[in-house]
C-alpha cells in the first residue's frame, strides 16, 4: 500500500521536481519537503485580470498579459549560447518569445500548438517586438488562479532550473491540487484549539494555506496570511510565558523577607536626591519578586541618566539586610570601575564593603578579596568578566546584577548563578531602549520594569545637525562652554584616515581641535578602543575631575561615562552612526543639572536613512521613541546583532508591520495558560505538540539559564 503524502513527504516526490531540482531547492531556500514549499509563501501578488492583444503591444517597462497559441519553437546554439524562442500568435497577431537562461527546463513545457497565458515585458530588437524570459501558463492554471498571481522568491541558480517564480508558484499550484482532498488533518494537522480558533474567528490552516498561494481578493489573502502569523506569533508567546512561568513559579529563589536597617539608614541619611515616581514603582516591583520564595528574573529598562544604578544599589542594600551578597557584573572597565567609585560614595557612611574585580586587580589583591569574599565580609562586588573566574566563590549569594546585558552571553551569565546554591535573583539591565514589540519576543519570558521618568532638575538636551559650513561658529560654542565652566565631548567614527570611507577620523580631528585650542589655556584628552585599559583610566579620569577641558573619542565612551560637567556633544560624520548608537552618545551629556546640547555634524549629502535618523535626534529625547524608528529602519535581526537575531526568526510575521497581531497573540496566550498552565486538557492537546515542535528548535536567547 502507497504511503500517504503529508507535510514530511520529500519535495522530490513532487511531480516536476526530481532529485536534482529537489537538492537545489533545499540548497537555496532550504524547502525539503511539501510542507515547507506550502510554507514558501508569495511575497507579493500581480494583478492579471487584464489581457492585451498582439496588434495593441509597444515596448514599455510595464509587465502585460497575452492569451493565444504557441505556433513553432526552436533552439539555436550550444552551451551558455543556447537559445529558446518561439512565435506566439493570437487572433490579432504574432509576437516572438526569447529565453536565454533554463532553457533545458522550458523548453520541455513547450510544444506547438499550446494555448496558454504569457506574461512578461515588451521590448524592441531591431524594429521588432518581442518578449524576453515570459512567464507561461496552461489557460487551465490560469483560470484557477483567478486575477491575483502569486510572486515567489526564487535565486539564479534556480532559475537556470525552471525555478523562477512562475516555476515554483506552478510546483505549489501542483501541489496543493494534489494535497486539496488530503489538507486539513490528514495533511497538515491543525494545531489551534476550537477556543482559540473561534475566539479570533480565524480560517483553518488548510484553509489559509490554499488561500495564500491563489486569493481570489487582497482582503481574502490578508485575512488569510493574518491567521498563519497569528498561529506563529501565537506559539511564541506560549513559548516564552510557559518559560516564564516556569522560572518564576517552579524554580526556588532566595527569600529577602525583610527591609532592613542598612536599606532605612541610607534612605533616611545618604539618598543624595528624591527618589522619582517611576524609581520607587520599579522598586516596589523587584521588592515583591524578592519576597515570593521564587526565582526572579527581571529586566530593568531605563534610558540614559534615568536612575537604574540607584535602583540596583537599593535593592543590593536589601540583600544586604537579609544577609546576602549582590555581584554587579559591566561589560568594560571603564564602566565597572565608574559603578565602584559612585556606589562606594554613596555607601561611605554604612557598614557595608564593596569591592572591585577587573583584569587589572592585582594577584595580591585578588588573594585578599578572594578570602573576604568566600567569609561573608564582601557585601558588594563589583566587577567585569573577572567576577565569571572559578575562584570567584561567594558565601551566599543572593543578587546578580548584570549592567546593559546584552553585551554577554548566556553561558557567561550562567556561570555566574552557579556560584550559589539556590539560583540568585537576577536583575538585567540596559540603558538601550527597546521596542515593545522586541520586548515581547527577545525577552518575553523575563518580567519588566521600566523606568520613564528623569530625575527632577534634568533638562532636555537641545540637538541640532549642523554641517562642515557651520563649524567655525560651532567651535565659538565650545569655546564659550568651556568659558563658563563646562566641558565638551567630541566623537568620531573611526580611529584613523581611511582609504574608502570619506569622513573625520579621530587622530585628524585631534590635531584640529589642537590647532583650535591650543595649550595652555585648553587642556584635551583622548580615547580609543586601541588604547591600553590603564592610558583609557588615566585620559578619562583627568576628564571626570576636569582636568580637560576636551574628551576626543570613539564610541569606546558610548556606555558607562558619567561626567554630570559635560554639557556638549558633537558628533562628528553623524550620519555614519545608527540611532542607538547616537542616542546613547547624546545621554553621556544633560547628566547635571544645566542645559546640554549635542550637535550633529553631517555630511552635505546623508542617505535618506540617515536623514531620517537625524531629524529623529533632532525631533525627540525619547528612547523609546527612537527606538520604535530604529526598528523600522533596521528590522529586529539588525537592530539586535547577529548574536541573538535567531531568536527572532520568524516565517511569515513581521514585528514592524505586525504589532497588533503579537499583542493580541500575547494577550490570548496569556488567557490560554492562566486557564491551563500545562496544557494538559484534551482541547489543548494541539497546542501542547505545537509548543513542543517549537522548544525542540528554539534556543533561549534571553533567560539568564
Amino acid at each position: 500500500m502507497k504511503e500517504p503524502l503529508s507535510a514530511a513527504t520529500p519535495i522530490e516526490f513532487l511531480g516536476g521536481i526530481g532529485p536534482k531540482r529537489a537538492e537545489a531547492l533545499a540548497a537555496e531556500l532550504g524547502v525539503r519537503t511539501f510542507g515547507d514549499l506550502l510554507y514558501h509563501l508569495p511575497f507579493r501578488y500581480e494583478d492579471r485580470t487584464q489581457f492585451h492583444t498582439v496588434d495593441s503591444l509597444q515596448a514599455s517597462p510595464v509587465h502585460v498579459q497575452l492569451k493565444g497559441v504557441i505556433r513553432s519553437v526552436k533552439v539555436t546554439g550550444v552551451g551558455r549560447s543556447e537559445r529558446l524562442s518561439a512565435e506566439f500568435h493570437d487572433e490579432t497577431g504574432r509576437v516572438s518569445l526569447v529565453w536565454f537562461r533554463g532553457v533545458k527546463w522550458i523548453k520541455r513545457n513547450l510544444s506547438e500548438g499550446l494555448a496558454c497565458v504569457v506574461w512578461g515585458k515588451v521590448s524592441d530588437f531591431k524594429g521588432k517586438l518581442n518578449m524576453a524570459h515570459p512567464e507561461l501558463m496552461s489557460i487551465q492554471d490560469a483560470d484557477t488562479m483567478g486575477g491575483l498571481h502569486p510572486v515567489y522568491s526564487s535565486t539564479e541558480k534556480l532559475g537556470r532550473l525552471g525555478l523562477h517564480s512562475a516555476g515554483l508558484g506552478q510546483a505549489a499550484n501542483r501541489l496543493l491540487k494534489k494535497m486539496q482532498g488530503q489538507l486539513g488533518e490528514d495533511f497538515l494537522p491543525e494545531v489551534l484549539s476550537e477556543y482559540v480558533m473561534r475566539s479570533r474567528a480565524l480560517p483553518s490552516l488548510s484553509e489559509a494555506l490554499l488561500t495564500v498561494h491563489s486569493p481570489a481578493s487582497i482582503d481574502q489573502e490578508k485575512r488569510a496570511r493574518d491567521r498563519l502569523k497569528f498561529e506563529e506569533l501565537f506559539f511564541l508567546q506560549l513559548l516564552l510565558l510557559r518559560r516564564r512561568l516556569s522560572q518564576t513559579e517552579e524554580l526556588e529563589g532566595v527569600v529577602f523577607e525583610k527591609v532592613g536597617a542598612l536599606f532605612g539608614a541610607f534612605y533616611e541619611t545618604c539618598l543624595p536626591f528624591e527618589l522619582t515616581g517611576a524609581q520607587k514603582r520599579v522598586i516596589r516591583e523587584i521588592r515583591a519578586d524578592t519576597r515570593t520564595g521564587h526565582h526572579m528574573n527581571r529586566l530593568l529598562q531605563g534610558d540614559v541618566g534615568s536612575g537604574k544604578t540607584m535602583v540596583a544599589l537599593m535593592i543590593a542594600l536589601i540583600a544586604a539586610d537579609n544577609g546576602f551578597q549582590t555581584c554587579l557584573m559591566a561589560p568594560t572597565e571603564i564602566l565597572a570601575r565608574q559603578h565602584f567609585q559612585g556606589i562606594s560614595e554613596f555607601l561611605k557612611n554604612l557598614p557595608l564593603r564593596v569591592e572591585l574585580l577587573t583584569g587589572s586587580t592585582t594577584k595580591a589583591e585578588r588573594t585578599v578579596l578572594f578570602e573576604a569574599l568566600a567569609l561573608g565580609e564582601v557585601h558588594i562586588l563589583i566587577g567585569t568578566h573577572a567576577v565569571l573566574e572559578p575562584k570567584v566563590v561567594f558565601q551566599s549569594l543572593g543578587l546578580v546584577i548584570i549592567d546593559e546585558q546584552h553585551r554577554f552571553g548566556v553561558a557567561q551569565r550562567a556561570k555566574l548563578w552557579a556560584k550559589a546554591t539556590i539560583a540568585p535573583h537576577v536583575l538585567v539591565m540596559t540603558a538601550t531602549p527597546i521596542p515593545r514589540t522586541l520586548s515581547m519576543t527577545l525577552y518575553g519570558d523575563l518580567d519588566v520594569s521600566v523606568i520613564d521618568e528623569l530625575p527632577p532638575g534634568r533638562q532636555s538636551i537641545r540637538t541640532e545637525q549642523r554641517t562642515d559650513a557651520a563649524r567655525i561658529s560651532v567651535f565659538e560654542f565650545i569655546e564659550t562652554q568651556i568659558s563658563i565652566g563646562r566641558q565638551v565631548y567630541v566623537v568620531y567614527p573611526l580611529i584613523e584616515e581611511s582609504a574608502t570611507l570619506d569622513h573625520k577620523d579621530l587622530m585628524d580631528g585631534y590635531e584640529s581641535l589642537v590647532r583650535r585650542f591650543p595649550l595652555p589655556k585648553f587642556c584635551i584628552s583622548v580615547v580609543h578602543g586601541r588604547m591600553k585599559a590603564e592610558d583609557k583610566a588615566w585620559e578619562m579620569d583627568r576628564f571626570v575631575r576636569g582636568e580637560t577641558h576636551i574628551m576626543v573619542a570613539t564610541t569606546v565612551i558610548e556606555v558607562g561615562v558619567n561626567v554630570p560637567n559635560a554639557t556638549v556633544m558633537v558628533v562628528e560624520s553623524a550620519e555614519r552612526f545608527g540611532l542607538s548608537q547616537l542616542h546613547q552618545l547624546r545621554g553621556r551629556v544633560g547628566r547635571g543639572g544645566e542645559q546640554s546640547y549635542c550637535i550633529l555634524m553631517a555630511g552635505k549629502e546623508p542617505s535618506r536613512e540617515a536623514r531620517k535618523r537625524l531629524d529623529t535626534m533632532c525631533r525627540t529625547n525619547d528612547g523609546f521613541e527612537i527606538s520604535e524608528v530604529d526598528l523600522e529602519l533596521r528590522g529586529p535581526g539588525d537592530l539586535m546583532g547577529t548574536q541573538q537575531s535567531g531568536a527572532l526568526d520568524l516565517q511569515v510575521a513581521d514585528l514592524v508591520e505586525d504589532r497588533s497581531i503579537l499583542e493580541d497573540a500575547r494577550s490570548l496566550a496569556r488567557e490560554v495558560l492562566s486557564k491551563d498552565p500545562e496544557l494538559e486538557s484534551a482541547e489543548n492537546t494541539g497546542l501542547r505538540k505545537g509548543l513542543e515542535r517549537l522548544q525542540k528548535n528554539r534556543a533561549d536567547f534571553s533567560g539568564i539559564s
